[in-house]
């Protein structure tokens, strides 16, 4: 294999000369050309080593310059130099520099007989050129020096590398070598612009070891063929394919806009915007056919091939009114792309409404623009900009083509997004409405909640609530409806509203477990399932907490277990009996009672919060004791704190909900206890005593009325009720609630007594003086109660 010649790099000389003048370096060659040391020149003006300052060159006009050049030889004399030099620019956008090369050696005439002299094809259209063995040029035929835009006799000796003067140049030149050690040919594919090319062109470099007489290889040659047209389509079919791989990644109308963007460029474009209508409100579909100017868009996206997109007059977000003036506004009222400059239209009059945009236009080049409607199913959705800096060919009609295409891929894709987000929106809706706005503010306990549906699934059928009972105690309720969508949010609906009714009879938790589970087995049954049974499933969790007794009573349906921290404690998990999912109907429920001291703050929440595919749901539920643990002060940072613990930055792949209740004790003072005989005659005494308790607690301004309202209650009991009789006053800041109680299981009813009737009055005028009244059963037979407001009415 051929060796590098030892004297390669003295065969040219070569100087780097930045923007500014400054010579930064110096090679061997330009020592040998004129003498000067690198030390001796390095750093300073470049302009020193000009025999006539008159012949310094002003800036060149485009990215090379050649031209003869009287420099000045270290020993004094005048020696004119045929120059070639190339701008070049920093990869990562750095200063712009100058390459200058010459070549130092000449060859002469070709001598016959030379293997590289044979393998010239001079009158071949095809452009080819010829490198000895050390890379150097040795001959081109016309067509080459045509593309190269030099002639032979200035560039002979020259590397590629130094006659091409860009990257792709130099790993061109990399695969000369390559050829020129194995001796093996190649074929190389390469898209860059020839220094006597306008734009640039798809080139097929074939690379061919020459070999002398003896099989040695004596030097490479090369032969360029032109295939932009080829691969202009392979580029298209390309882009059409990544369009459909890349585009619709998502249901989301930004991200989908994003990618349209980010597949043009640069493959198309050298800058992109998306600018979208806002979709009607109230969730409206969009009306058919071209908007009415002006239009105003909202810039969804764009990409550039300058980091942050400088082009840019808007951000994604704002939005622009785009007059009839506008190409953005002529191409969607016309429904077709439009492309500028073209036969009648300069860019500058393209541009002109917006004088902002010119100037950007001019600051960075762009040359070509291009509007493209997006529009999905008969509806116009918005447009897509398509402009060009960088690279110099104007947009053609395959590249129309290919943007119409492309467009027309990604509208299908924001159409489906936004149809998605609209339908979305209108379940998520609904969901809200189902579910409590606030939470209730009770003596009993506070409150906090928090509620994410699935980050991909869509609505869900969690729900949760708090419900103030008779007796100042509250009623907390966790529920979970299998699958996701609509029909699930709805079933959600109706269990939710079928335990606040049969919460608000006072059923235990075991017993209103039971009546939901008919009712899910009634759903079932109405969906037209020939097995009743499992069509619609669902699990919950219901408890009941007394602030007087300071007990809480739990059952759950197939739920998970609730957490309870008690003050100054650990959290841990409830044992709690699991019961059967509802809906399979039959199966019974235990409920578990548990004394609670005052402050204790319990956890309820929904499956998704503690399965996960990252993680096991007994590691989960040991995150969410710590993150209860650490932020336990305030419910609201507890609820944030659990949710950031347990679930991933996307989202959480199920719908979650969380409700953490702190319990509140009521204390013995605000509570009031008599038993009663069953004798008529002890009803007035009663009533004393209880004006003594009330002067006690300084309501006497209730007086008038807890005294009726304690006559009726305790006689009816002492009529109709069975011993033991027990008279109970509890109050609070707002509410005194007047409760009776005995051992028979008859619950009363109220009626309208008749004019002449002696008796059936009494719960009639309870109800008139109270704000609510009602009754419960108990174990022992049931309650009558009565509740008054004591916030004085405005």
């Amino acid at each position: 294999m051929p060796p590098v010649h030892p004297l390669d790099e003295a065969a040219t000389a070569r100087a780097v000369i930045d923007a500014d003048g400054t010579l930064l370096r110096w090679s061997e060659g330009a020592r040998r050309l004129l003498g000067h040391a690198p030390e001796d020149v390095e750093g300073r003006p470049a302009s020193g080593l000009l025999a006539d300052r008159a012949d310094l060159p002003g800036e060149p006009p485009g990215s090379r310059w050649n031209g003869t050049v009287a420099l000045r030889h270290r020993d004094g004399h005048a020696l004119p130099v045929w120059l070639l030099a190339h701008r070049r620019q920093s990869p990562d956008g750095g200063p712009v520099s100058w390459l200058v090369v010459t070549p130092l050696e000449s060859r002469g005439p070709r001598e016959p007989g030379d293997p590289l002299t044979e393998a010239m094809p001079l009158q071949s259209p095809c452009p080819v050129a010829v490198y000895d063995e050390r890379l150097r040029l040795f001959a081109v035929n016309d067509a080459m020096a045509d593309l190269i835009g030099l002639p032979e006799a200035r560039i002979q000796g020259l590397r590629m590398s130094e006659i091409g003067g860009k990257e792709e140049s130099e790993r061109l030149e990399t695969q000369l070598r390559d050829v020129l050690v194995s001796g093996v040919g190649r074929d190389v594919e390469t898209y860059l612009r020839a220094g006597g090319e306008y734009r640039a062109h798809a080139w097929l470099a074939r690379i061919a070891p020459l070999t002398g007489a003896d099989g040695k290889v004596v030097g490479v040659c090369l032969s360029a063929h032109d295939f932009s047209e080829h691969y202009l389509a392979r580029e298209r079919l390309q882009l059409v394919n990544e369009a459909g791989l890349r585009i619709g990644t998502s249901l989301d109308v930004t991200r989908t806009a994003q990618e349209l963007a980010d597949v043009c460029v640069p493959v198309l474009a050298d800058f992109v915007s998306v600018d979208l209508l806002d979709p009607p409100e109230h969730g409206g579909e969009p009306p058919v056919g071209p908007p009415l100017t002006p239009v105003a868009l909202r810039r969804a996206a764009h990409r550039s091939v300058h980091p942050g997109s400088p082009e840019a007059v808007l951000k994604p977000g704002q939005v622009d009114v785009y007059p009839a003036a506008s190409p953005q506004a002529d191409s969607l009222a016309a429904g077709r792309t439009i492309v500028a400059p073209d036969g009648a239209t300069t860019l500058t009059e393209w541009l002109s409404w917006d004088a902002l945009r010119r100037e950007r236009a001019a600051e960075y080049g762009l040359h070509a623009l291009m509007c493209v409607p997006i529009t999905a199913r008969g509806q116009t959705l918005g447009v897509a900009v398509l402009a060009r800096s960088r690279r110099p060919d104007p947009f053609t009609a395959d590249d129309v083509l290919l943007a119409e295409e492309v467009t027309a891929r990604a509208a299908v894709c924001i159409d489906n997004a936004r149809r998605y987000s609209r339908e979305r929106e209108t379940a998520l809706s609904l969901q809200r409405s189902l579910l409590p706005r606030t939470l209730p503010r009770t003596a009993a306990l506070e409150a906090a909640s928090r509620y994410l549906p699935a980050a991909r699934a869509g609505v869900g059928g969690d729900w949760f609530d708090v419900i103030p009972l008779s007796g100042m105690r509250v009623a907390v309720v966790v529920g979970d409806v299998v699958g996701h969508g609509v029909q699930a949010s709805a079933t959600m609906g109706r269990l939710r509203t079928a335990v606040r009714t049969l919460a608000d009879i006072d059923l235990a938790p075991d017993e209103l477990l039971t009546h939901l589970d008919d009712l899910v087995v009634r759903l079932s049954a109405e969906d037209g399932s020939e097995d009743t049974t499992g069509e619609v499933g669902a699990t919950c969790l219901y408890a009941v907490y007394d602030p007087v007794t300071r007990r809480c009573t739990l059952a759950r349906a197939g739920h998970p277990p609730p957490v309870m921290l008690p003050p100054g404690g650990s959290a841990r998990q409830i044992d709690l009996p699991a019961g059967p999912p509802l809906g399979l109907g039959g199966l019974p429920f235990e409920s578990v009672e548990l004394a609670l001291p005052e402050g204790t703050v319990l956890a309820l929440y929904t499956d998704g919060l503690v399965e996960s595919r990252e993680r096991d749901a007994d590691i989960n539920r040991d995150l969410l004791c710590d993150a209860l643990e650490r932020s336990a002060d305030s419910l609201d940072g507890a609820c944030h704190a659990i949710l950031q613990a347990l679930l991933p930055a996307g989202g959480a792949p199920d719908d979650v909900a969380l409700l953490l209740a702190r319990t509140h004790g009521l204390p013995s003072s605000q509570v009031a206890t008599w038993n009663i005989p069953a004798d008529p005659a002890l009803v007035a005494p009663i009533r004393g005593q209880v004006v003594e308790q009330l002067d006690r607690w300084e309501l006497s301004q209730a007086t008038f009325t807890v005294e009726l309202v304690v006559s009726e209650l305790v006689t009816n009991a002492i009529r109709y009720g069975e011993s033991p009789i027990r008279l109970r006053l509890i109050h609070d800041a707002d509410t005194l609630i007047c409760e009776v109680s005995d051992s028979s299981h008859t619950a009363p009813h109220l009626r309208r007594a008749r004019t002449f009737d002696e008796g059936g009055r009494g719960l009639l005028l309870v109800a008139q003086l109270t704000q609510r009244w009602g009754s419960r059963h108990t174990t022992d037979g049931k309650t009558i109660w009565a509740e008054l407001s004591l916030v004085p009415e405005v």
